[in-house]
């Protein structure tokens, strides 16, 4: 019996959406897996920092205040996906210089900035996501920045 193979893609990005069943974030779950050479370097969800409560147990203080997506990003208790992969990495030593991100949703621009400086080479994502810094940041470099297709 003969299976149908996925692409590197699909297998990367099929990790990538297990990986955010780990969120406990209320408005939007959100993973991410760190790919060089075919090898995964590193995963992140987005959640609150370790040892800290939940906003599924304590509610959304962006919602509470009425932040609109795509704004404001600081105002959250959550450590975005993106930014616990590069942070999983750097806490075992491990480069993601040259590496790829496939990541759920496209990132924001505090996430951008850290892709960009820690080195990755292309972000691969399958959701938009409002924010226009992140895409003129991004553009500005020769990080490439691809949109998912299950093709």
């Amino acid at each position: 019996m003969c299976m149908e193979r996925p692409s590197n893609d699909e297998y990367f990005m099929d990790m990538a959406r297990l990986v955010s069943t780990r969120s406990t974030c209320v408005r939007r779950r959100v993973g991410a897996v760190i790919v060089k050479d075919k090898r995964v370097l590193s995963t992140g969800y987005n959640g609150s920092p370790k040892g800290t409560r939940h906003c599924e147990d304590l509610g959304c203080i962006r919602e509470q205040m009425g932040i609109p997506s795509g704004t404001r990003h600081e105002l959250c208790r959550g450590v975005h996906a993106e930014q616990n992969a590069v942070v999983q990495a750097a806490y075992f030593g491990v480069s993601v210089k040259g590496a790829t991100i496939y990541t759920t949703t496209y990132p924001c621009s505090m996430c951008a900035k850290i892709l960009i400086n820690a080195g990755i080479d292309e972000i691969v994502y399958s959701e938009g996501y409002v924010d226009d810094l992140s895409k003129d940041l991004l553009a500005e470099t020769n990080v490439t920045v691809r949109e998912f297709t299950n093709d």
